[in-house]
C-alpha cells in the first residue's frame, strides 16, 4: 500500500507522516510538496507538488492507493480549486482513497467562516469523487497558545474574547495518529469525524498552564473590537481576522461540541494537561 501525503513538510503533515511510517514503513509513504529542497529531513520519498498545478499532482499521484490531502493556506476562494486539483488527479491515476483534513467551524457568523465555508465545499467535492473517501474536520490546535507562552508570561495574562466559552483542543500529534489510522482501516470510509478532545474555558487553559509550567496566568475577556485590532496589528488583516473569528466562535460554543476522536483513533484523546505536558517536554 503506497499512500501520499499533501504538504508533507508542514507540521501537521510531519506528524502524519512520521505516525505512517511506524505503522507501513518509510518506503510506502510517499510526501507531496511544493518545494522538494526542504523536505529531505522526512526520510522517505519526495515529489513535487504544487496546488495551483494539476500537472504537478498529475505525476505525484502514480501508483499511489490513498492520498491525504491537507487543507491549503491560500485564500479560501483560490483553496477549492487548488483542492480540485488534487482530487482530478487522484481520479485519473487510479487513486483509491482520498483523506481530507477538514475543519471544526461555522459557516456563517465571523471572520472564520469563510476559511471553513470553502473546506465544506471540498468535502463535497470529495464525496461526489467516486472515490472511497475520509474527512477528518479538526479542532483547534493547543500548541499555538504554548508556542505563545513567552508572551503570555510577559503580559501575566492570556486575553481574548472568548469568554466562558468552551473549546475542544486538539494536537498535531493527536491527529497525525488518528489520520494514519483513517488511511490504513477501511472502517473509517464515508466517514465524518470530528477531531477533537475534551472541551475547556479560557480560564482553565490557563489553570492547566499554569500547572504545568508553574507560573500565574489569569485570563481576561476583552471586546471582539478590541481583540479584532490587537491581532491585525500583530499579525495582519487577514490572519488578525481569522484568529479573532475563531475566538468569537469559542464565544458562540462553536467549539463545544462531541468528539469522534475514539472511533477515528482507536484509543482516547488525550486530556489537554497531558497535551500541554507533551508540548513542554518535547
Amino acid at each position: 500500500m503506497k499512500i501520499a501525503v499533501t504538504a508533507a513538510n508542514g507540521q501537521l503533515g510531519s506528524s502524519i507522516v512520521n505516525e505512517l511510517k511506524k505503522e507501513i514503513g518509510e518506503e510506502n509513504v510517499i510526501g507531496i510538496v511544493r518545494s522538494p529542497e526542504k523536505a529531505s529531513h522526512l526520510g522517505i520519498e519526495i515529489r513535487k507538488g504544487d496546488y495551483n498545478s494539476r500537472d504537478d499532482f498529475n505525476a505525484a499521484l502514480t501508483d499511489i492507493d490513498s492520498v491525504l490531502l491537507i487543507s491549503g493556506m491560500d485564500d479560501p476562494q483560490k483553496r477549492i480549486q487548488q483542492h480540485r486539483n488534487v482530487i482530478e488527479a487522484a481520479k485519473q491515476n487510479g487513486v483509491k482513497k482520498i483523506v481530507y483534513t477538514s475543519i471544526v467551524g461555522d459557516e456563517e457568523n465571523n471572520a472564520f467562516s469563510p476559511v471553513v465555508q470553502s473546506n465544506r465545499l471540498t468535502e463535497e467535492d470529495i464525496k461526489n469523487s467516486g472515490l472511497d473517501w475520509s474527512i477528518g474536520r479538526n479542532g483547534i490546535y493547543i500548541e499555538p497558545d504554548l508556542e505563545y507562552i513567552d508572551t503570555y508570561k510577559k503580559e501575566g495574562e492570556i486575553r481574548n474574547c472568548a469568554g466562558d466559552g468552551k473549546c475542544a483542543y486538539t494536537s498535531r500529534t493527536e491527529l497525525g495518529h488518528a489520520y494514519a489510522k483513517m488511511l490504513i482501516q477501511d472502517n473509517h470510509n464515508h466517514k465524518t469525524y470530528n477531531l477533537v478532545g475534551e472541551p475547556i474555558s479560557q480560564k482553565e487553559l490557563a489553570e492547566l498552564i499554569n500547572q504545568v509550567y508553574n507560573i500565574q496566568l489569569v485570563y481576561n475577556l476583552i471586546s471582539v473590537e478590541d481583540y479584532a485590532k490587537e491581532r491585525k496589528q500583530e499579525l495582519g488583516e487577514f490572519i488578525g481576522a481569522v484568529i479573532t473569528g475563531i475566538y468569537q466562535g469559542i464565544n458562540d460554543g462553536v467549539y463545544n461540541i462531541s468528539s469522534d476522536y475514539g472511533q477515528a483513533a482507536g484509543r482516547p484523546h488525550k486530556s489537554a494537561i497531558e497535551l500541554i505536558r507533551e508540548f513542554n517536554n518535547n
